[in-house]
């Protein structure tokens, strides 16, 4: 009975952020399946799978039992994880065979959305966190997985959805840097990367727009220009926050670092997937090694969690 107590009292303490760990791990199972770990990866599924079980009750609960610190926390940018976090586990089972399941993900993740995307925007401030680039996360995660169920199902309407997100994705992104705090690069929480994996998730968007053959022509290679560029940023983005991590460790866990392993993961798995899509075949085996680093990131992340619940009052959530 103490235990379920416990179980229930931790699952009520959990901030919008801890969405951030169902990102970085649903990111890591579809990067696994990419690279052929096809056990590695249903087992990130699984833990993806349950932890947003986990959320997504206690997001429910919020909104019907406790409506003022539902909207207290809406207007924050980490609330966009709800939204992020249901488009890549949907992802993950469009890559399955599992198309029904990934539509009702991406119903529920478009019903979500605006009024998310609306209430984070309205509370911008003029210096934020790395969390600000999640208007981006959120949208261009609604057009990876329209893309992924258009190529599955050849629908027409899903591929011009997943175009108009990608652009919006891009438009937002643009919005939230001149509101980014670059002093985050050096003392941020975990967040920061996000301004990286912003671009990754753009690049992941852009290769599967590109795969589609409904674009050809100027189309095709507009979209494969904004692609390597988006991912080239990225990369160089991924470069100075891995040096400025370096220069100034932060080992502390904070629930914050999930949204570290997010965009590692997510950069691998744009290299894995732009290569193909954009004829540029090295990207794949730069995914490889990428994949491997945020799968050490993730495991460290959850040893850090681990020491950090064995002493009481010592860690985040």
């Amino acid at each position: 009975m103490r235990s379920g107590s416990r179980l229930r009292s931790w699952c009520s303490a959990l901030p919008p952020a801890a969405g951030g760990a169902v990102m970085a791990t649903g990111i890591l199972s579809i990067a696994l399946e990419l690279t052929g770990r096809t056990r590695l990866s249903l087992a990130a599924l699984v833990v993806a799978g349950g932890l947003w079980l986990v959320l997504a009750g206690d997001f429910a609960v919020r909104l019907i039992g406790d409506r003022g610190r539902f909207r207290a926390e809406a207007d924050t940018p980490a609330a966009l994880t709800a939204v992020a976090a249901t488009t890549l586990l949907g992802a993950r089972l469009s890559q399955l065979g599992r198309q029904r399941e990934a539509a009702a993900l991406l119903a529920l993740a478009a019903l979500l959305w605006p009024g998310l995307l609306d209430s984070v925007v309205r509370h911008w401030r003029r210096r934020m966190p790395g969390a600000a680039f999640l208007v981006c996360v959120a949208t261009q995660g609604l057009a990876v997985l329209a893309a992924a169920l258009a190529a599955a199902g050849n629908v027409h309407w899903l591929a011009l959805a997943a175009l108009a997100w990608f652009c919006l994705g891009l438009l937002l992104y643009g919005l939230a840097l001149p509101r980014f705090d670059f002093h985050e690069v050096v003392s941020g929480a975990g967040d920061h990367w996000v301004a990286g994996g912003a671009l990754s998730i753009t690049a992941l968007a852009g290769a599967r727009l590109t795969a589609l053959p409904l674009w050809t022509g100027p189309a095709h290679t507009a979209l494969r220009a904004a692609t390597l560029t988006a991912l080239g940023i990225s990369l160089a983005w991924y470069a100075v926050l891995l040096a400025a991590e370096l220069r100034s460790p932060r080992p502390r866990y904070d629930v914050r670092r999930w949204s570290t392993v997010f965009p590692l993961g997510m950069t691998a798995t744009a290299c894995l997937t732009a290569a193909p899509a954009t004829g540029v075949p090295w990207l794949r085996p730069l995914g490889e090694v990428l994949l491997w680093i945020a799968v050490a990131a993730w495991v460290l992340t959850l040893l850090a969690f681990a020491l950090s619940r064995s002493r009481p009052g010592r860690g985040a959530a």
